[in-house]
């Protein structure tokens, strides 16, 4: 193992590393998606998709092994045994930190289904992976304020629309749907600001996994509940490779979507939406629960 070297060259190394890794494979990614695009056959293009879920795959695996190499921390999954590589799921996590990517996607690379996030538009941009994100179709999705809708009323529903679009692609191959339903980092001032009653997470957000639920109802089989905690406290991506993420928690629960859930205007019915956000609500009451026993059991007398 590369984590007993000292910090000051294990960082670099590390970055370096992953650096490298993403160079390669963004490239090799980007010549198989031109060639996607040239080739307009279903079946081939399908085919190629499929390539580039393995590149996505490859990519990741490289990164999952810098952090077993470059650190100590270890990584608990428990409930995931019902998990297939073949199947449709949409994913929820609570979201504290950039870590939790990295680390949720060394926990489920190629132990399910692909993840695909929406992405916000101005994330297209960002050096080499807006460009990967995008030969993987990552939806991009242009959120719109109030103000924007009272300006342009035209635009009402466009967000709506273009998940049902972006949804459909994901009927040709397995895909796990993910979302990180409060919409932002867990920080202490969004806590407060948001007078959210929950000890441990922010409010979560309905409305991206019901328009989800919409699209691909009839294809989805189960919603994965992912539980990510951090027992030693919320860590930055330089905590990970300098070594002070001694442990990381991933609970994973499979539950099935309620069927009265499965059709309905979350847009223009009160009620359907109201059902929505309390069926999430219980989920996050018990998620907070989770944490904090989770949290507790590592220090005991705190």
């Amino acid at each position: 193992m590369l984590s007993t070297i000292p910090t000051f060259l294990r960082v670099p190394l590390a970055i370096l590393l992953v650096a490298l890794n993403t160079l390669l494979h963004t490239s090799v990614l980007f010549v198989a998606a031109f060639i996607k695009f040239l080739v307009p056959i279903v079946g081939f293009r399908r085919l190629m998709s499929r390539g580039l879920v393995w590149l996505a795959e490859s990519w990741i695996g490289v990164n999952s092994a810098a952090i077993a190499l470059f650190t100590r921390t270890e990584i608990v999954v428990e409930g995931a045994e019902s998990l297939r590589r073949e199947g449709w799921y949409l994913v929820i996590c609570n979201h504290q930190s950039w870590v939790d990517i990295p680390v949720l996607q060394a926990a489920f690379n190629r132990r399910m289904p692909f993840f695909k996030f929406f992405l916000k538009q101005q994330l297209i941009w960002v050096p080499l992976l807006g460009l990967a994100w995008w030969a993987l179709d990552f939806p991009f999705m242009r959120r719109y304020d109030k103000a924007t809708l009272a300006r342009r009323p035209e635009l009402r529903g466009r967000d709506r629309a273009e998940t049902r679009i972006a949804c459909e692609r994901f009927r040709t191959i397995p895909v796990s749907v993910m979302n990180f339903v409060e919409g932002t980092r867990f920080t202490a001032e969004k806590h407060a600001a948001q007078q959210s009653p929950f000890r441990h997470l922010l409010k979560p957000r309905s409305g991206g996994i019901a328009f989800v639920v919409d699209a691909m109802g009839d294809m989805l089989q189960s919603l994965v509940d992912i539980t990510l905690v951090y027992p030693a406290g919320k860590p930055s991506v330089l905590d990970l490779f300098t070594g002070r993420i001694p442990s990381i928690r991933i609970q994973v629960r499979e539950r099935v979507l309620p069927p009265e859930l499965l059709a309905g205007d979350y847009d223009n019915d009160e009620a359907y939406r109201e059902r929505f956000q309390a069926w999430l609500n219980g989920i996050w009451e018990e998620k907070d629960m989770l944490i904090g026993r989770i949290t507790n059991a590592a220090h005991p007398s705190s």
